[in-house]
């Protein structure tokens, strides 16, 4: 329940990676996977070397030792003596000192875990990795349950006794985990309880996370003769040519169709697994977990989703009637939603071109957030290129403090990618700067995390259109921002408004793929409006997005940290100085604050209702200017 570094972590994914053993390492090198694509340039492969050698490494198997060990030691010395210890003279130090202890095992588990979860998104199809992923799961699982019971004995403590302990020692340094993991303290379970939910996981969610996983990487769609995995499908949704992107979209539905019943039967069986865990914890709305994860109240999530929906007419409808308008059509079908405007030139990116661009954006910001980006590329801590077998998508994960942040695209040469880059090096470097806050303190909630990503793209955005002289493509930047923002905010509201759909319809029974696919449609044709045609095939679109199987109800952090960002971006263009120090402080504090009191400096309030609808007026602004531009 608490978010500590002790809790197995899936890889960080947006709708979660090696120093890879020689016979575990995919055959295609970065230099052999660039000759398919020679306009792109040598892709990055990441080096895991900082978190272990390899698979068989004697560091790694020296760690595995040790937190066998110390788990238990570490249970024989405190378990059912939290409470007399707590109420002692010199309860600071004492608890002080265990908590310490507690971390110092939970970076190594994280360590461990981080790396079979890079490897296995690096290459879920290799069985080599699959089985040392597989086996590492069971391993922290098997360490963590001799851990299980520190958490709950704390939160057993009495309040003032804890609050004494904190106020008088070094207790205090812990004190934003301490009253975190003591929010959870309504929800925690008998310790019995807790130990099976536990040691279930491995065979309940974890286990369908990982079927999930493994079946998308390996479906394959037939586009105009050729196998291709998901990503390279996806991709072809767009191109320029609007026969390649109507041929894809229809090789993705046949796919997706041919493969309903295995992620039907997934969807089912998560949404249930959670509905049991949230009756059993007294959680009452099926989003209320998400909501206590992310450290933000209720009615602040449902003022966001209810000023999103609002403006779906002034934002979502209105630009795709647009962008129809631009096409010399009523509605577009909807593999053409994201379709690069007609009668501009499409050029594709080079890895070092990209790389520059972020970069020089960065840096024009915060000399430092530019120093600790490029040591993603410097380091090699990017894997980027396109193979069978990897994650699709991107992402950036913080591994743990002792070592740093590791980012996984799937670079094309795409506009759309080089703004993916600038997404996940915003995680990369708020995840670096939060990192000396320990394992314990540096993770940030999910609605936090986003605020520095979409900042990034911001950033990286703004630096591109001023650069930008000539009309047309300063209108095909201006509408790819839009789309994006659209993607970012509008379609994850939706995504969020049909997994409450999902969520509350599975408490009366199993939902059918057909009605799975009806409540898909449903949010679908309320976000993007009437100016998008709906073909046959799309309701089945909803089984590839993976936040909805690893991380439920993530989706509404995208729309939060987006509409965030269109206000911080304001408040930093109206300010003299001093903004970009306050911004890198904010992101250095990682999880020890709430969003009200990372926000003060900057004179914002998440929790005023205004306070969504000024940054939607950003988007509003954008779609107006294009209008202006014919």
């Amino acid at each position: 329940m608490a978010r500590t570094a002790l809790k197995k972590k899936s890889v960080a994914r947006k709708s979660a990676k090696p120093a890879r053993k020689p016979a575990a390492k995919p055959k295609a090198t970065a230099k052999a996977r660039s000759a398919t694509l020679p306009k792109l340039g040598d892709l990055p492969d990441w080096n895991l070397n900082d978190l272990y050698p390899g698979i068989e490494s004697s560091a790694l198997k020296q760690d595995l030792a040790w937190v066998d060990s110390e788990c238990v030691a570490f249970e024989e010395l405190y378990k059912g003596k939290l409470g007399a210890i707590a109420a002692q003279p010199g309860a600071s130090e004492q608890l002080c000192e265990a908590v310490k202890r507690y971390e110092k095992i939970g970076d190594v588990l994280g360590r461990i875990g981080s790396y079979a979860g890079l490897l296995h998104a690096g290459n879920s199809t290799d069985a080599a990795i699959a089985k040392f992923y597989g086996d590492m799961n069971e391993r922290i699982t098997t360490a963590y349950s001799h851990l299980l019971f520190f958490d709950l004995e704390l939160n057993r403590v009495d309040d003032k006794v804890i609050d004494s302990a904190m106020s008088s020692g070094p207790l205090g340094h812990y004190r934003p985990w301490i009253e975190d993991v003591r929010k959870e303290k309504p929800y925690q379970l008998e310790d019995r309880i807790e130990q099976l939910f536990h040691e279930k996981s491995l065979t309940a969610y974890s286990a369908w996370n990982r079927l999930f996983d493994d079946t998308i990487a390996a479906l394959r769609f037939r586009i105009r003769g050729k196998e291709l995995s998901i990503e390279p499908a996806l991709n072809f949704m767009q191109d320029s040519d609007g026969a390649k992107r109507k041929d894809a979209a229809e090789a993705l539905a046949t796919t997706f169709k041919a493969n309903l019943r295995p992620f039907t039967l997934i969807t089912n069986t998560l949404a249930k697994d959670k509905e049991i865990s949230d009756r059993w914890r007294g959680f009452k709305d099926v989003a209320d977990a998400r909501h206590l994860s992310n450290r933000v109240e209720p009615e602040v999530v449902e003022a966001l989703v209810s000023a999103v929906r609002a403006a779906y007419p002034k934002l979502s409808h209105r630009y795709y009637a647009l962008k129809a308008k631009w096409f010399g059509k009523k509605k577009l079908a909807h593999w053409d939603r994201n379709a690069p405007l007609p009668k501009v030139e499409q050029r594709s990116i080079p890895w070092s071109d990209a790389r520059a661009t972020v970069l020089t954006a960065y840096g024009a910001f915060s000399p430092k957030m530019a120093e600790v980006a490029d040591r993603f590329f410097e380091k090699n801590w990017i894997d980027a290129g396109v193979r069978p077998g990897k994650q699709p998508g991107a992402f950036s994960h913080p591994t743990v403090p002792s070592a740093h942040p590791y980012v996984l695209l799937n670079y094309q040469g795409k506009p759309r990618d080089v703004m993916t880059l600038a997404h996940e090096l915003g995680h990369g470097v708020h995840q670096v700067l939060a990192a000396p806050n320990g394992a314990l303190m540096a993770p940030t909630p999910l609605t936090l995390a986003e605020t520095a990503s979409v900042f990034g793209e911001m950033l990286t955005f703004k630096k591109l259109l001023a650069n930008t002289a000539d009309k047309k493509q300063r209108k095909a930047m201006l509408a790819a921002k839009v789309e994006d923002m659209i993607n970012t905010v509008v379609r994850q509201i939706a995504f969020y408004t049909f997994e409450r759909k999902v969520h509350t319809e599975r408490r009366n029974g199993e939902l059918t793929a057909d009605k799975l696919c009806e409540l898909w449609m449903s949010v679908q044709a309320e976000s993007l409006g009437p100016a998008i045609d709906l073909k046959p095939g799309y309701e089945t679109f909803w089984v590839y997005i993976p936040h909805f199987i690893h991380s439920p109800f993530y989706v509404y952090a995208y729309a939060f940290g987006d509409c965030l960002v269109n206000s911080l971006y304001a408040v930093y263009e109206k300010s003299e100085s001093g903004f970009a120090e306050r911004y890198l402080a904010m992101l250095s504090a990682g999880g020890t604050k709430h969003h009200s009191e990372l926000l003060a400096p900057f004179g914002l309030d998440a929790t005023d209702p205004k306070f969504w609808d000024g940054g939607l007026s950003v988007i509003a602004s954008l779609i107006e200017e294009l209008e202006g531009l014919g």
